[in-house]
Order: structure tokens, then C-alpha cells, then sequence
């Protein structure tokens, strides 16, 4: 058996109520998790409308001049909201960092939550007020597509289907506005330099929404890379290292990259994409599930809750 292969599913199937299109969709969905740690999922709720304009607002505000985008960068908050300028993160383990600069979305909380949740306040620009409306529609939109998802992957753990539900409430996830900047030649780019350096999430899953460009590369099992490229109306699933430590490295965090063009016309062209992290609440326990630990697969992971695996990973990648 190929387990190779990242599987394509239909969210209609999981939430239509139909219970044979349900039970498939979610072994076929934990099965591309347990084996690529990636899934490609169809009908997931933003609609073409709603993912052009917020490419258009993106591209917008990262054609700003520096200066006026450096005034949406708090250097206080460790890169989780607001605008993360370029040559700032690194994936863990690399020297150089990644040929991007990104803008960070959270919950919309009051003041008050924010400040008992621990969560930096949002900051959104003056010069362009549709990102806050567009962005905060898309990630509302994300979030509750994240739930369901992960009702998906509670049951195929055979645990209950709610089991997730209490844990990502009001969670500490992040829509990310990426811009992967045009470069003139291949002379700008510092050796070893990558539009995204191999890395592992850190959060329980991503939802991604397909780039303008290809790039994404995912690690087999045997430490190839190879290609995902969804179709336009589809998002990419990929499970993350809370989630792969909860379960004892059951389901697979893979690690993946975005790698440069080789066409050096591409190279100067742009690459936008929106990756929505989400993340539990920071008290979630990460422990390995008693049900993921076995005589033939001892507990891998020391115990640790979510906040402070974040704060790790965060240091990991300079953004504190």
C-alpha cells in the first residue's frame, strides 16, 4: 500500500448528515493524516468572493511602503499580531530566514478576555479598514470549518465527538495574511534562503488556502519531497505538533517547505497565500492520549501544555 498519497475529501460529506458519507469521509481523512499528515479538503466555506478580496486587500496593504507597514509591527506581542516584517522568522533549526513577511489575525475579544486569555490585542490599519472586515470573516469562517474538522479526527480517534470542542474555545488561533515578496534575480537571495524554510506547525491543525503560485512541497515517509498543489475551490489540512504530540505520533506533523521558483520570471512575480493556525486555549494538556500508548509504541513526548509549547516554539523561531 502506497502511504504516500494525501487524500481528497468533501467537508459536505461531514456535515451533510448522511451517515455513510460521513464514515468515509472520516477514515479517509484520519488515514491521510496517520500516513502523509496531510489532507485536501473541498467546500470548506469561504467562497471565491470572499478568498479574492482577501487577496486584494492583501496585496494592497503589502505594497505599502515599509515605513507605513512597520508602524502595524509591535515588537512586544513575539510576531502574533499585526504585521511580521521580512528577514524576521526562521524556521527551527535554520540559520537563515525565510523570503516572507506576513500579517497576523487573532480572536476578537474584549480588552478584558484578551487580558485574562493572555492574548495580545489586534491591530489592524487605518489606511485600509476592509482587511479587518474581510480578514476577521475569513477566520470566523475558518475556525468554526477547524471545528468541525477536528470533530472529524476526535472520532476517528474513537474518542467523543465534542472532545476538542471545550479545548479550542476561544483559542489562541491566527490567520495569517502571507506575501512571499517578488525578487529581482537570484543574486538577492542569501545562500540557503527559502520562501519557507522545512519546518513543522506548531498548533493542533492548519487550514490553508491555496497560493497564486505553486511551491508547497510536504516530506514523505522516506524523506522525498513532493508536491501539493490543490485546486483552486480546495483548502490543504496539515496536522500539527500539539496535535502529533497528543496523540503520540499517531497522526503525522509533516514537515514542509515552500521552495523558490525555478523560473527566474516566477521569482519576480509575487506568491500570496492564508494559512489559519489553529490553536487550543493555552491550558490544554498535551499529554500523549492513554489510547495512542502502546506496549509496541511507547509514549514519545514529555508532558506539557499548549501555552508553554507555544512559548517554546516561538523563541525557536526568533519571533521572542
Amino acid at each position: 500500500m502506497n502511504k504516500n498519497v494525501i487524500a481528497k475529501v468533501d467537508y459536505h460529506d461531514f456535515i451533510s448528515g448522511d451517515e455513510a458519507k460521513r464514515a468515509k469521509f472520516i477514515k479517509e481523512f484520519g488515514d491521510s493524516f496517520a500516513n502523509m499528515g496531510f489532507a485536501i479538503v473541498s467546500n470548506h466555506g469561504v467562497t471565491e468572493e470572499e478568498k479574492q478580496a482577501l487577496y486584494r486587500v492583501s496585496e494592497t496593504f503589502f505594497n505599502l511602503p515599509d515605513d507605513i507597514k512597520l508602524q502595524y509591527h509591535d515588537q512586544n506581542n513575539a510576531g502574533q499580531r499585526g504585521y511580521i516584517p521580512k528577514n524576521v522568522e526562521t524556521a527551527k533549526g535554520r540559520k537563515v530566514a525565510d523570503l516572507k513577511e506576513f500579517y497576523h489575525i487573532g480572536q476578537q475579544l474584549s480588552a478584558e478576555e484578551n487580558a485574562s486569555m493572555g492574548y495580545p490585542e489586534n491591530i489592524f490599519p487605518t489606511e485600509l479598514p476592509e482587511l479587518e472586515e474581510i480578514g476577521v470573516k475569513v477566520y470566523q469562517t475558518f475556525e468554526n470549518t477547524g471545528r468541525n474538522l477536528l470533530k472529524a479526527i476526535a472520532l476517528y480517534l474513537n474518542l467523543e465527538e465534542d472532545y476538542f470542542n471545550d479545548k479550542i474555545e476561544k483559542g489562541n488561533s491566527v490567520l495569517r495574511l502571507l506575501h512571499y515578496f517578488p525578487l529581482e534575480n537570484v543574486d538577492d537571495i542569501p545562500d540557503g534562503a527559502e520562501r519557507a524554510g522545512a519546518h513543522g506547525d506548531i498548533n493542533l491543525i492548519t487550514l490553508l488556502m491555496g497560493a497564486n503560485a505553486r511551491g508547497l512541497q510536504a516530506q514523505t515517509l522516506e524523506g522525498e519531497w513532493m508536491d501539493v498543489n490543490p485546486a483552486p475551490n480546495e483548502i490543504v489540512i496539515n496536522i500539527g505538533d500539539m496535535l502529533s504530540r497528543h496523540t503520540n505520533g499517531l497522526l503525522r506533523s509533516t514537515i514542509h517547505r515552500v521552495v523558490n521558483p525555478i523560473d527566474k520570471e516566477e521569482l519576480k512575480k509575487p506568491r500570496f497565500s492564508t494559512p489559519f493556525f489553529l490553536h487550543p486555549i493555552s491550558e490544554m494538556d498535551l499529554s500523549c492520549l492513554d489510547s495512542c500508548v502502546t506496549e509496541a509504541k511507547p509514549k514519545q513526548f514529555d508532558d506539557i501544555t499548549a501555552g508553554e509549547f507555544l512559548d517554546e516554539r516561538l523563541r525557536e523561531l526568533r519571533l521572542k
